[in-house]
């Protein structure tokens, strides 16, 4: 996982501002005791502090992989 998807995922889930202060404040045990933004920056895979943060704010599996999103559809004018 990217980290762009990463907070594609977060900014979805828990919207731009809240997302922002849990990856700040929210520390987690499956990184090691550390915070989101601690661990992307000691290098920990993002899709392994998505999984921490899901797993501490009870982000039900369906909700894992994010929004689903329609694909556009190809149209003739």
């Amino acid at each position: 996982m990217r980290i762009s998807d990463f907070w594609r995922l977060m900014d979805d889930e828990f919207g731009t501002g809240y997302s922002r202060v849990l990856s700040s404040s929210l520390v987690l045990a499956g990184v090691r005791g550390r915070t989101a933004d601690e661990a992307l920056a000691a290098g920990v895979n993002p899709r392994d502090v998505w999984l921490a943060i899901c797993d501490v704010q009870d982000v039900p599996e369906s909700r894992r992989l994010g929004r689903d999103i329609k694909p556009a559809e190809n149209r003739r004018a």
